[in-house]
């Protein structure tokens, strides 16, 4: 495999059969693998999950008992892929599955150089949440010591071996974080791309419901664990 894609799904039930036929229009090739994450759904996302999923040759399914934090979940993914290249997305649909296949084709015109990251570059966003990664890049810049914005932007694709090189990643939605400042200190070529960031068709988000309240508990949890990161002196 040259690409496994790792797609986190918490109560997705509405949203997989979405990614599952989207994915089947755009991936036109035997390399790459979609492993969609149960990641310990209360609602029926497993068992359609298991209906579908054997329906489509380049997905997988793994299931997660009890929920741990989005981050767990695609972690616990990312150990069982078996491409040269990984990478995660949302499940929710606000990223196109065709945006993954644009970030392969900057791999492979990069002669599958494993010391690129790639990573979208969100547009068409609400100007609060414009407004709000704005505060965050500019924290985590200063904060950090590194060149570090729209951190949460999907998708994120990387090589395995760069994978290989980390060491304790958080188990929440630090994870974004993390994954992009263990780039910028292994001094890999950090390569963005434009992509669309739509609202959601169906469901509400996990962490962002749209009120300032779900905003500053992201924000204590994101400098709660930027001041972890940084007190470890990770090089």
């Amino acid at each position: 495999m040259k690409l496994s894609i790792v797609i986190p799904c918490y109560n997705e039930r509405d949203n997989i059969p979405l990614i599952l036929e989207r994915f089947s229009e755009v991936i036109k090739r035997q390399d790459v693998e979609v492993i969609l994450i149960d990641n310990g759904s209360t609602d029926n996302s497993n068992e359609i999950l298991s209906n579908l999923v054997p329906q489509y040759a380049f997905a997988r399914t793994l299931r997660i008992e009890k929920n741990q934090g989005y981050g767990y979940g695609i972690l616990q993914g990312l150990k069982v892929c078996t491409g040269d290249f990984l990478g995660w997305t949302h499940a929710d649909m606000q990223t196109d599955p065709a945006d993954l296949m644009k970030a392969l084709s900057i791999i492979e015109e990069n002669g599958y150089n494993d010391k690129i990251f790639v990573k979208g570059n969100r547009k068409g966003r609400a100007l609060f949440d414009q407004f709000f990664t704005m505060g965050m890049n500019i924290f985590e810049t200063i904060y950090m010591h590194e060149k570090l914005y729209d951190i949460n932007a999907q998708p994120n694709v990387f090589s395995k071996n760069f994978f290989k090189t980390w060491k304790n990643p958080p188990k929440d939605f630090s994870l974004d974080l993390y994954a992009l400042y263990m780039a910028r200190k292994a001094n890999l070529q950090i390569i963005r791309f434009n992509v669309l960031f739509p609202k959601r068709i169906y469901g509400e988000s996990h962490w962002n419901n749209g009120t300032f309240k779900a905003k500053w508990n992201f924000i204590k949890r994101t400098l709660k664990f930027s001041k972890e990161l940084k007190k470890e002196g990770i090089n």
